[in-house]
C-alpha cells in the first residue's frame, strides 16, 4: 500500500510497558523524590516504564496486533513484573 507520493503508507503502533502496581520503583521514587527539591509540588508519585514505537506496513490488521502483542508479551515486557498495552497511534 502506497501514499499519494508513492512511499509505502506506514503505521504506528505503540506498546507501553509498566511495572505492575506491586512492583517497587526505585527509579520513579527518585524523579518522585527529586521533584519537590527542584520546586515542583505537581505530584503525589511517580512510576517509570517503557515505550516501544513500531512501524508497521499497510493497515494494522487484527493478526498484525495479535502478532505485536504476542512480540510484547515474549520480548518487551516481563509479566511477571510488568504491564503492557498495545495502541495504534491516529
Amino acid at each position: 500500500m502506497t501514499d499519494t507520493t508513492g512511499q509505502a503508507k506506514t503505521t504506528t503502533v505503540v506498546v507501553d510497558v509498566m511495572l505492575k502496581p506491586e512492583i517497587l520503583d526505585p527509579q520513579g521514587q527518585a524523579v518522585s523524590a527529586a521533584l519537590p527539591r527542584l520546586g515542583f509540588a505537581f505530584a503525589t508519585s511517580v512510576r517509570q516504564g517503557k515505550r516501544f514505537e513500531i512501524e508497521v506496513e499497510g493497515e494494522v490488521t487484527p493478526a498484525k496486533l495479535a502478532e505485536i502483542t504476542k512480540a510484547a508479551e515474549t520480548l518487551l515486557a516481563n509479566p511477571v513484573i510488568e504491564t503492557f498495552v498495545v495502541k495504534v497511534e491516529a
